[in-house]
């Protein structure tokens, strides 16, 4: 029992294979069509750099909605939700603090990334659909929970059960053993490691890859929106199906009942598909199943396209085959997207068979990765940083934090396995023995014998030769040298103007990010956590109001802000589909009004630049 489920299966396997295959096999259909419609109907082409870049013009919603896609994961889902089980109400806030304020701060890397090399295809060269259906699950969720559900139906009554179940069970650690309480000891150590674990998945190149697609007008904004939102995912959801297991699970209607879940439940990340059985029964976890699956594919989505990016670009272009096209690239990366998700799954499988839980891999990988968080840092925006400091600090804090962890395991319980390496004091000391040594070995080792580096270099990046080079128009074959001049000179002011702007992106993504995350970490959660204060009935409710206004917030930021920024795209691909090329041209000028706007006064700034220049 220790090690099994006391819940028989809902479902068959049928039910399981159906939604991977049959969904699956729908989202690959639909994603090819959407490619085949715009390249029959917007003549968008389909090469190498729109395939792993999309040309770098990707706009600040879908920005935003690519980085809440990348940072969703299953665990985000299960083990948030756990942690609101466990620890009540400060579990899913230290959660979403602690894996938010990475996103927040990359804002300041990102729009680094852009000034620095504008057109790299992926990171190691300077060193969607799926959201939108959890976002759309999540608001039922906290409807069903807090106002329709025959069990808990108010914030009165959750607010009851949960003192109810604070007195049959007290949290340790907790301000009067509730579930009520910011005071929680292991609701701030899970902010801790949680920081680690975000850390660990900012050094995966797929958060880079979002940088790199998008405009660099959007970058940082892009960014602290899909920060902002994705915040809601773990801390609504948490908030809601955490706490009903909580508040449920001595109640009939719980699956486990009369029993409380084991620790194998409890580490697998039981409590939400339970939670969900006990308040809607099937329906529920049907919900739950379908939201994991779309967690599943859109990190993977990302996760598949980031990486296939970096083996295109990094090794089959760099070692390879130096003097390959866009033609080629496209044909490499196509058989390297399959390969990816077989070696993915078997890893996956292998984990799952050798006894790792979802929750012991999402908190311990930041011990072993997050020391280049700071190295990837300097790369982009400090030239002094050696190559000795790259190579060392990474690897020795690496160590540093896998034996912090160790040892810490060792001396607090004994012993050392899979269980109290899972404890949260030791892998608060190696996430944060990991993260931090950078910090002092970086500057150390860098200043024995710092370098400077050119940062013109990153700017030498290019698309492949047969993917930039095109044929002149006649127009341009016809401009005599002196307007040839003149339209470079304008180009270059152009540039200039580009890299003032980004500057002051930089600067306002520094000062929103450090305020979001002193707001996250210190501002909102210390004065509640120093009180020791136990929620009223009243403050309560109030709470749960600001987890309904945030998740209004962040539904409306991730699925109609892409829909309204590319709205002059979707109208013209209707116009174009049912009335033809002919009519499209007709009504682009009222269709784009903006864009043809702001064209026109470009271009008649350039002009006036260029008649003073000739003159």
């Amino acid at each position: 029992m220790a090690d099994s489920f006391q819940v028989s299966p809902i479902f068959g396997q049928g039910v399981g294979y159906g939604l991977v295959i049959g969904l699956g096999a729908a989202f690959a259909i639909g994603m090819s069509l959407v490619s085949w419609f715009l390249s029959r109907y917007l003549d968008e082409v389909q090469d190498s750099e729109m395939f792993m870049t999309a040309k770098h013009s990707v706009k600040t919603g879908l920005t935003a909605s690519a980085v809440v896609s990348s940072w969703t994961i299953a665990a985000t889902l299960l083990t948030s939700t756990t942690e609101g089980y466990s620890y009540g109400i400060s579990g899913p806030f230290w959660y979403a603090a602690g894996a938010t304020v990475q996103i927040l701060l990359f804002s300041v890397a990102a729009i680094e990334l852009k000034r620095r090399a504008p057109n790299a295809q992926t990171f190691l060269q300077v060193a969607k659909v799926h959201t939108v259906v959890i976002y759309v699950i999540m608001l039922v969720s906290i409807f069903v929970v807090y106002t329709t559900s025959d069990i808990i139906g108010s914030t009165d009554r959750m607010w009851e059960l949960l003192q109810e179940a604070g007195r049959l069970h007290p949290v340790p650690g907790n301000a009067e053993g509730t579930y009520l309480t910011m005071r929680s000891e292991s609701g701030g150590y899970i902010g801790l490691i949680f920081v680690g674990t975000g850390f660990a998945a900012a050094v995966d190149s797929q958060l880079f890859q979002k940088a790199i697609a998008s405009d660099p007008k959007s970058t940082s904004m892009g960014y602290i929106l899909g920060g902002t939102s994705w915040f809601t995912i773990p801390f609504v959801l948490a908030t809601t199906y955490g706490l009903a297991a909580a508040a449920t699970e001595h109640l009939p209607v719980f699956p486990t009942y009369p029993n409380r879940m084991t620790e194998y439940e409890v580490s697998s990340g039981m409590a939400m598909p339970y939670a969900a059985i006990a308040l809607m029964g099937k329906g529920g976890a049907a919900a739950i199943l379908l939201m994991v699956f779309m967690a599943v594919t859109s990190a993977m989505s990302s996760e598949t396209v980031a990486t296939t990016a970096l083996l295109t670009y990094n090794v089959y272009k760099a070692y390879i085959n130096p003097k390959a096209t866009g033609k080629q690239m496209l044909n490499f990366s196509n058989w390297i997207v399959p390969l990816f998700a077989v070696v993915s799954s078997a890893i996956a499988v292998g984990m799952n068979h050798a006894g790792f839980s979802v929750g012991f891999l999402i908190t311990a990988i930041g011990i072993v990765v997050d020391s280049a968080i700071v190295p990837m840092a300097c790369t982009i925006m400090w030239k002094k940083q050696s190559t000795a400091a790259v190579m060392i600090a990474p690897i020795v804090s690496s160590g540093a934090g896998i034996l912090a962890w160790l040892l810490t395991a060792r001396h607090g319980y004994g012993t050392i396995n899979i269980t109290t390496l899972q404890g949260n004091l030791p892998l608060v000391a190696g996430n944060m023995m990991s993260l931090t040594g950078p910090i002092l070995l970086t500057p150390l080792i860098t200043y024995i014998k710092p370098e400077n580096f050119d940062w013109e270099i990153f700017k030498q990046i290019k698309p492949p030769q047969d993917e930039q080079d095109t044929q002149p128009s006649c127009a341009a074959q016809e401009r005599s040298p002196a307007q040839m001049e003149s339209t470079s000179d304008a180009s270059t002011m152009d540039h200039e103007h580009d890299e003032k702007g980004l500057l002051r992106s930089r600067n306002i993504a520094i000062g929103v990010s450090i305020f979001l995350t002193l707001s996250y970490l210190i501002l909102w959660p210390i004065p509640m956590y120093g009180t020791s204060y136990v929620f009223s009935r009243g403050f309560f409710k109030g709470w749960i109001v600001v987890v309904f206004l945030w998740a209004f917030f962040a539904s409306t930021t991730i699925t109609l802000l892409p829909i309204w920024e590319g709205r002059s795209a979707i109208k013209k691909l209707f116009v174009f589909v049912f009335h033809g090329r002919k009519a499209v041209q007709e009504v682009a000028p009222i269709t784009v009004g903006i864009e043809v706007t702001e064209k026109s006064a470009k271009e008649s700034a350039m002009e006036k630049q260029r008649e003073i220049l000739q003159s």
